[in-house]
């Protein structure tokens, strides 16, 4: 099957005046998520291995966490060279948590671009605490990280699966990302697992029913008109079981984003087929992402300048012609 296109958006980026749905009570949250995960795949919990010579060097740290025990696990990858930016790596649902990032390319093609790199462990792998919540909170705990060691760069986000999934319900109520690339994201996990484990299809019937607030806060459809990016791409496999063509281009649609469908790629294969595509797709959507927020930023009315007020007269008066004069500070020496 020959489906590979690339889609510009429809139209410029811009804030979007959608707000995203509501988040559930945090009673209907807690059970919610009781039986959400409990649907989850299982996963044995590994050791994460190190990451090989190539990626060197780079730091592992301890992400705090607000709404959980614990901390989360990262390792941070210093850019190479001059720095523009920093970008927030999100794994996937497998056993090996960040650690998938160790391979295909990613971190290495951020740092010789010029980016600082972090990727983090969801609550439950590696060394991170224990599962406390829906993980867009941990996502969250992230990005405020992220934020605070690369002080004023510009941040991406770049997640894979499930941590792109995750990352729509933080990029739809937060500004400061400027760019974000979705890798094979389901518009909806229990619609992915209904595809995929067609046996426990009457178990995925009753969360809607029993949850229809949290159903709604989960559905990507419902967060994607809002994200609140400069610029976003969606990329997936033609012959994904789980995430289809048409959810993707549906998902890029609602969020004004480019798309590129992968050509004979099932699920978390099109960065093995098209491995430099993918990657330039990601990079383009970042640099064009800073392009936008620069020329924002250009086009801006100069601010007026602090301390000075603009002197008036009484009708009828002349204004002074020397204003007293302020005070000299003093200076340090």
């Amino acid at each position: 099957m020959n489906d590979d296109k690339r889609t510009a958006p429809t139209t410029s980026p811009t804030l979007p005046s959608t707000a995203p749905p509501p988040r559930p009570s945090p009673a209907r949250e807690r059970w919610g998520r009781r039986l959400f995960f409990g649907m989850a795949p299982r996963l044995e919990r590994v050791e994460q291995p190190e990451p090989p010579p190539g990626l060197r060097p780079y730091e592992h740290v301890r992400v705090p966490r607000r709404h959980g025990e614990g901390t989360l696990g990262g390792t941070w990858f210093p850019a190479a060279g001059e720095t523009r930016g920093a970008v927030l790596l999100l794994p996937p649902w497998l056993k090996w948590g960040r650690a998938y990032f160790h391979r295909r390319g990613r971190v290495p093609a951020l740092r010789k671009a010029g980016y600082h790199v972090l990727t983090l462990d969801f609550p439950g792998f590696g060394g991170s605490g224990p599962v406390g919540g829906y993980f867009d909170r941990d996502v969250e705990d992230g990005l405020d990280y992220l934020a605070a060691r690369a002080a004023r760069l510009p941040l991406h986000v770049w997640g894979v699966s499930s941590g792109g999934y995750w990352a729509h319900m933080v990029l739809a109520r937060r500004d400061e990302v400027w760019g974000a690339f979705f890798e094979e994201v389901s518009h909806h996990l229990l619609e992915w697992s209904r595809r995929t484990s067609p046996w426990a299809r009457p178990i995925f019937r009753l969360f809607p029913l029993l949850f229809p607030q949290g159903h709604r806060f989960l559905d990507l459809r419902e967060h994607a008109p809002a994200l609140r990016v400069r610029r976003a791409a969606y990329v997936s496999g033609a012959d994904d079981p789980g995430v289809l063509p048409e959810d993707t281009r549906e998902l890029a649609r609602l969020a004004r984003a480019e798309v590129l469908i992968v050509p004979e790629a099932e699920h978390l294969e099109a960065i093995k087929v098209a491995e430099d595509r993918v990657i330039g797709l990601a990079l383009a959507t970042f640099a064009a992402a800073e392009r936008d927020e620069a020329e924002k930023v250009a086009e801006a009315p100069p601010a007026p300048a602090a301390g000075r007020e603009k002197d008036t007269a009484p009708s009828g008066a002349e204004p002074d012609a020397d204003p007293p004069k302020k005070a000299s500070a003093p200076v340090a020496t």
